[in-house]
């Protein structure tokens, strides 16, 4: 059987521990090394998982944060129940919604007109 992996992303909580609370506060630090990021890039980075990341990126970050790239990434591999979710095609996969609750989509019927 394939092993699917996915990965969980450290950097906010890194930044925290160094005393980094707002994104912006990567913006000049990476500047320094020769990395440009616009702001909004950089709360894109710090915000959500990235799915591909440039190396001068990823060594800067080491290098501002005083860490490894194991600080930054901790690679996990997927429970078999979603595994077997994303094979079936999970009739959910993309939809918005807090556990087993999906939205629903609202039916507007306009009420039948009033005869004189």
């Amino acid at each position: 059987m394939t092993r699917k992996m996915t990965f969980h992303w450290h950097l906010r909580q890194l930044m925290a521990a160094r005393g980094m609370f707002q994104t912006s506060d990567l913006v000049p630090r990476l500047a320094e090394r020769g990395v440009h990021l616009s702001r909004e890039q950089v709360y894109r980075l710090v915000t959500q998982p990235p799915q591909r990341l440039n190396m001068e990126v990823f060594v800067a970050l080491c290098d501002i944060l005083t860490c490894t790239p194991n600080d930054l990434i901790e690679p996990l591999e997927l429970p078999q129940s979603q595994r077997q979710d994303a094979a079936a095609g999970d009739q959910h996969a993309g939809s918005t919604g807090v556990g087993e609750l999906r939205p629903v989509r609202a039916r507007i019927v306009k009420p039948p007109e009033e005869s004189s």
